[in-house]
């Protein structure tokens, strides 16, 4: 696949209407026995997975639009919004990545466990080398709860926490509407937010961490 991603390198995010259509059945199999009644599921494992994303695979290859060829999938979460499972998030950048096991390396920290699995908040630096992925299984009009961003806030740096109400209004915020097909690139750092479904129904998003580059200090992704 290869498409212009100007919008993406200004504003930190782009829609690349319809690009996994053609593999949704395959995801549909691959995804089959996951909890969806869950509000979000770390994936880790699934083989049927695996050549989806990598880059030679329907979902991978929008990645190597940016990344190129060597990029990877590092970590997936299976989110799902519906009348059961119906909340809303605040606005907030994306901090850590999973590794196989924890090494005390300078600017790595804090630690965390969740659902098994080890995530360390890296320098920064290495988070605005990363980009994210979001596969949209079900359609997402705005009544449908889409992922809010800050378009080019993924330039600030981190940013503090008490500083983010002032950064999304001088960035201003963009709702990220999809049809069932469709993927959303962001740059993992960019600040985003999602409200509370106003017509809940299901909200399926397969969201899948991309990088190009190997972790220091014997430090190894987990992968998925």
């Amino acid at each position: 696949m290869s498409e212009d991603t100007g919008t993406f390198c200004i504003e930190g995010a782009q829609l690349f209407g319809g690009a996994v259509k053609c593999c949704m059945p395959a995801l549909e199999d691959a995804l089959t026995g996951l909890p969806f009644e869950a509000a979000g599921t770390r994936l880790h494992g699934i083989t049927a997975l695996r050549p989806l994303l990598a880059m030679s695979g329907c979902v991978g290859a929008i990645a190597a639009n940016v990344l190129g060829p060597s990029a990877k999938p590092v970590r997936a979460i299976l989110f799902n919004k519906s009348s059961e499972t119906n909340w809303g998030l605040g606005w907030h950048q994306d901090r850590t990545i999973c590794v196989k096991e924890r090494r005390e390396i300078k600017g790595f920290g804090p630690w965390t466990t969740k659902r098994g699995m080890i995530h360390v908040a890296p320098p920064f630096h290495l988070l605005a080398q990363m980009v994210t992925l979001r596969v949209h299984l079900d359609d997402v009009p705005e009544t449908n709860a889409p992922l809010l961003i800050a378009p080019g806030s993924h330039k600030l740096g981190r940013v503090p926490v008490d500083q983010i109400d002032e950064a999304v209004e001088r960035c201003g915020i963009h709702a990220c509407l999809a049809n069932a097909g469709d993927a959303w690139l962001y740059a993992t750092p960019i600040l985003h937010a999602s409200d509370a479904s106003t017509s809940p129904k299901s909200r399926r998003v397969l969201q899948v961490d991309y990088a190009a580059f190997d972790l220091p200090g014997g430090l190894e992704w987990l992968g998925v």
